[in-house]
């Protein structure tokens, strides 16, 4: 998700979030509750990743919320502001960064998401990520993203093009 572009965020089912990317056009999902993939015999890419909202601090902005649905029944209802927390194990053996310290199947990622709305009226998705790998890390590697969310006019996603 380090890599500039933009995210595209849906409802897949009740208890799962779809992230695409345009860059690259990957996706990951974020399960509310235990994953099936968790189970899985061979570690993946993108690993397995379980979301659960967090209350907020007092005086936090309103923040990430799921879009109200007609049918199928109603996705999980975060608390009325705070974070998503989305831990990810799983991971396929790589790299942090192309030329980079590599990561092993032992890394465990949390990241939280927070939604901004700034006085102008653009909103902002805070993505702050925190890397732990007992192999390769002597410490947490903690990166912040940012993204701005406009209205999707611009998504156009595009293969991913880069070799190693």
């Amino acid at each position: 998700m380090s890599v500039p572009g933009r995210v595209h965020i849906t409802w897949q089912d009740d208890s799962t979030l779809k992230v695409d990317t345009d860059a690259g056009m990957q996706t990951r999902l974020l399960h509310f509750g235990e994953s099936q993939a968790a189970r899985a015999a061979a570690p993946t890419w993108q690993g397995d990743s379980i979301a659960q909202w967090q209350t907020p601090r007092p005086n936090v902005p309103i923040m990430l919320r799921p879009v109200d649905r007609t049918a199928g029944g109603a996705p999980p209802r975060p608390p009325a502001g705070g974070s998503l927390k989305v831990v990810t194990t799983h991971l396929r053996p790589g790299y942090l960064r192309k030329n980079g310290v590599p990561y092993s199947a032992s890394t465990v990622l949390t990241e939280y998401w927070d939604l901004f709305k700034r006085p102008n009226g653009d909103q902002w998705l805070t993505i702050t990520t925190q890397i732990e790998d007992p192999v390769y890390l002597s410490q947490p590697r903690v990166i912040g993203l940012q993204f701005r969310q406009p209205d999707g006019a611009k998504w156009d996603p595009t293969p991913c093009s880069a070799r190693w």
